[in-house]
């Protein structure tokens, strides 16, 4: 069931209409010493409007109100680094308050903290250990309401590095991500993800590393999912070896992979069980001194916020170059192409080809009038071709925004 729409009242929104304005003038403060070594305030203000918020189907009216909106945020925080000994305390602090011009109902109150601790025993071993709470709206690209839909994300982990020799390096790590949802009936999509892993580098001299690295990954639901007619448990676990490298060729190209082999089983519907290559790799190439260039491709397993399906095997590529215009000056941009297919971890019962595929153009320009304020003006373009068997649409979303920061 959807909730109706609420309209923003009419004296908000001459503050709507002043806000670009308000951005402009926040990177236009003067400059400022640092207030302290160890804690850095600032503020940033983001404009936004997308003419598909909802990323509804292009070919279904919108029954909602009007497809596109624009949106205001204000973040405030601060970004903090305290040695400790031979310890290093980091992190952030942010909050901020997000307001739609139409659909007030899914006005939100943000949230991001991060406190990670690197810390070192002698000279042969160290580590991270840290904690990571997000809130925030959960997308609309796979589920379409009116009704607010906060997610909460949770995340600890710790690792730890030995090097007991000056080219070899073994290491071990846990992580733990847990993702929440406000709206009921979503929150079958509940999930906790607890991944393991253990590994030896080989280090070089350039400073390049090969190295193996084993995985393991158990996924658990919250709550059962309702599939044709029974309820049955969404879990499942995935197993990897990868190799894991990072090769530095020159200062100005290099090649990251982390990628191999995996076999993920399922709790139940274990005709969905499967195995095969998975991973991403990274090419990062600089041609010119102000010119940098990255291409990246994957093949990964990743979650889905929908009401069909909640897991899918996505392959895809990206394309993307940043480049320094002046000192002050910097434009990127950034090409990306995906496919998700829904038949390899999806818990419905799906027919063969449930899949959809979607591309996307991002193009940005950021002016740095001062070492601790910047403005940004970006611009989007995203299209799905949908598959109707698992309700993802097809559609065209154009979104453009114009953000301002500064750091004390």
């Amino acid at each position: 069931m959807h909730s109706p729409v609420q309209t923003t009242s009419r004296g908000q929104k001459p503050l709507l209409r002043l806000l670009p304005l308000a951005i402009l003038g926040l990177a236009a403060l003067p400059a400022h010493a640092e207030l302290s070594d160890t804690i850095h305030p600032f503020i940033a203000a983001t404009y936004t409007h997308d003419d598909n918020l909802l990323r509804l189907d292009d070919s279904i009216p919108s029954v909602f109100g009007p497809r596109g909106d624009s949106m205001r945020q204000l973040q405030v925080g601060a970004l903090f680094e305290r040695p400790i000994g031979r310890q290093v305390l980091s992190g952030h602090a942010k909050v901020s308050k997000v307001a739609f011009e139409h659909y007030d109902s899914f006005n939100y109150d943000g949230r991001d903290y991060l406190a990670d601790l690197h810390w070192r025993i002698g000279s042969h071993v160290d580590g991270h250990a840290g904690l990571n709470y997000v809130q925030t709206l959960t997308p609309f690209n796979d589920y379409h309401s009116t009704e607010r839909n906060l997610r909460i994300q949770r995340r600890s982990y710790g690792d730890i590095n030995w090097l007991f020799h000056p080219s070899w390096r073994v290491h071990a790590g846990y992580e733990r991500n847990r993702a929440e949802y406000d709206l009921a009936v979503q929150r079958f999509n509940n999930r906790t993800d607890t991944t393991t892993d253990a590994g030896i580098d080989f280090l070089a001299s350039s400073a390049s590393r090969v190295g193996i690295l084993l995985r393991h990954v158990r996924g658990t639901y919250e709550l059962p999912r309702f599939s044709g007619g029974q309820l049955f448990d969404n879990g499942f676990e995935q197993d990897e070896v990868n190799a894991n490298v990072n090769w530095v060729f020159s200062g100005t190209t290099q090649f990251q992979l982390l990628g191999g082999y995996a076999r993920r089983t399922h709790a139940a519907l274990t005709s969905r069980d499967s195995n095969g290559p998975t991973g991403r790799a990274t090419f990062i190439w600089s041609p010119a001194t102000r010119l940098r260039l990255t291409f990246s491709g994957w093949r990964v397993y990743e979650a889905v916020e929908g009401n069909v399906v909640n897991n899918s095997l996505n392959k895809g590529a990206s394309a993307s170059a940043s480049w320094d215009w002046t000192t002050k000056i910097m434009a990127t941009a950034r090409v990306q192409r995906e496919r998700r297919d829904f038949n390899a971890a999806s818990g419905a019962q799906l027919p063969p080809g449930a899949s959809d595929s979607g591309n996307s153009l991002q193009a940005g320009l950021t002016y740095m009038p001062t070492v601790h304020s910047q403005i940004s003006l970006n611009a989007n373009r995203q299209r799905r071709t949908g598959s109707p068997l698992v309700g993802s649409g097809s559609y065209l979303a154009n979104t453009i925004s114009l953000n301002g920061s500064i750091q004390f």
